[in-house]
């Protein structure tokens, strides 16, 4: 399988002779660099590693709304530098972009997107600095437009998915993707379609899982509202997998979106599902808004399993933000099950919270406390994991462009398992340049 660099190769000479539009949009960025220290930097239960690091690194965002090109990009790219050679120098990249170009108003669009993060290797061990690994999920493809009535519409969507992982070549996938929808506009706020989509998908020869298609059929409500919007889809999903005895597998699909926005300064957010999903798409619902929080500290290492395999996902969020002149909170309690299709020993389920406070204590210098709280039960392996991570966040801005950082963070998991209960205390302290 090529990797994405030599397909993004192919994508870049086959639109080479393409006139595409201006680029025009708003860019901003920053520049930081800062020291970490950690008492504890392989996360172990015991005999604990000192390590200072020096990380310096880039944040950027841009957004172009013209009338041809519609592009939404953020990202955060930075280098850890680990001081005393311990371990192998790092250089991470994070990125969620979404970029539209309009080639023939209302009838053809042509979509890219692109998500990188960085994930464990092995889900089940601490996120180590010898833990981790880059990853890459690539969306390229045409979008059809058609009119079937004063009211009534079609959209017809092509997709090529390219999945990446560093170190675990199983997620290693290309896929063809194909949908069609009949959106009826009932009126100006209210919208329902009937939906279908198919996706073909090709696994690394070593993967855990054989090849599959996906197809789902469902009906789809939206409606926009000046203080709630609702987004539902009920319908049916079905696998089947191309490898002679192995089963295919069928359930009922669900989705659900919701805001309301009770005042100006509050809103509160539900978002449930219980759908087949799989760690590629799960990095692909990584928004580009809400991707910078924090950023001038280096990137974070998420808590996907990356894998081939495919699992049932039931989940639901619920998140409540409050904002105001001088005071901002968001308190967001998560439950999410997985049920494993082809390999149950891997169920889990994730009982969690987040909290984050900000307060401006002047107009140059805020405050942020943060919390997070989660319990993850393996369900057959007879494991529990709890973990707590809670901490201070001092940004203060000297002049219009140049500023500071110093964050303290404490770390604690208690795991069943041997070996895998640790604690973590990290200090660190940056220079900002914002553009």
């Amino acid at each position: 399988m090529s990797s994405p660099t030599t397909f993004a190769r192919a994508i870049a000479l086959a639109l080479g002779g393409v006139s595409f539009p201006a680029v025009a949009g708003q860019l901003d960025y920053m520049l930081y660099g800062g020291i970490e220290h950690s008492d504890n930097i392989a996360l172990t239960t015991t005999d604990p590693i000192s390590q200072n690091v020096l990380i310096p690194g880039a944040s950027f965002a841009y957004l172009q709304q013209g009338q041809d090109l519609q592009a939404n990009i953020v990202g955060n790219l930075a280098y850890r530098d680990y001081l005393g050679s311990r371990y192998t120098d790092q250089t991470q990249l994070q990125l969620a972009s979404q970029a539209n170009w309009t080639i023939l108003p209302a009838r053809l669009d042509l979509a890219v997107q692109d998500y990188a993060g960085v994930q464990p290797i092995d889900r089940l061990a601490s996120t180590s600095p010898d833990n981790q690994q880059q990853t890459n999920v690539f969306t390229f493809g045409p979008t059809l437009h058609f009119r079937m009535g004063e009211s009534t519409r079609g959209q017809a969507q092509l997709r090529y998915i390219n999945s990446y992982a560093q170190k675990t070549k199983g997620f290693n996938s290309h896929r063809t993707q194909g949908s069609l929808g009949i959106i009826e506009d009932i009126n100006p706020t209210d919208q329902l379609s009937a939906n279908f989509e198919a996706q073909r998908v090709y696994l690394a020869q070593d993967a855990a899982t054989p090849d599959y298609d996906r197809d789902e059929l469902f009906g789809r409500y939206v409606s926009k509202l000046s203080h709630l919007n609702l987004d539902l889809a009920l319908g049916w999903a079905r696998l089947d997998f191309r490898r002679a005895g192995t089963p295919t597998a069928s359930s009922p699909l669900a989705r659900l979106a919701l805001d309301y926005h009770a005042t100006e300064r509050t809103t509160l957010s539900l978002s449930a599902a219980r759908e087949y999903s799989d760690a590629a798409q799960d990095l692909m619902l990584l928004q580009p808004t809400g991707i910078l929080e924090g950023a001038g500290t280096g990137i974070d290492v998420g808590n996907t399993t990356v894998d081939s395999q495919v699992y049932m996902e039931r989940r639901l969020r619920l998140t409540y933000a409050f904002r105001s002149e001088r005071f901002d909170v968001s308190v967001a309690p998560l439950y999410r099950k997985l049920g494993y299709v082809n390999d149950p020993s891997q169920d889990q389920t994730t009982r969690g919270a987040t909290i984050d406070l900000d307060y401006r204590l002047r107009p140059t210098l805020t405050l942020s406390v943060v919390a997070a709280g989660e319990r993850l039960d393996y369900d057959r392996l007879a494991r529990r994991d709890t973990t707590l991570n809670y901490g201070l966040d001092l940004v203060g801005r000297r002049t219009p462009h140049w500023g500071w950082r110093a964050s303290l963070l404490r770390q604690r998991r208690h795991s069943d398992q041997p070996g895998q209960s640790y604690h973590e205390n990290q200090i660190y302290f940056g220079v900002i340049y914002n553009r």
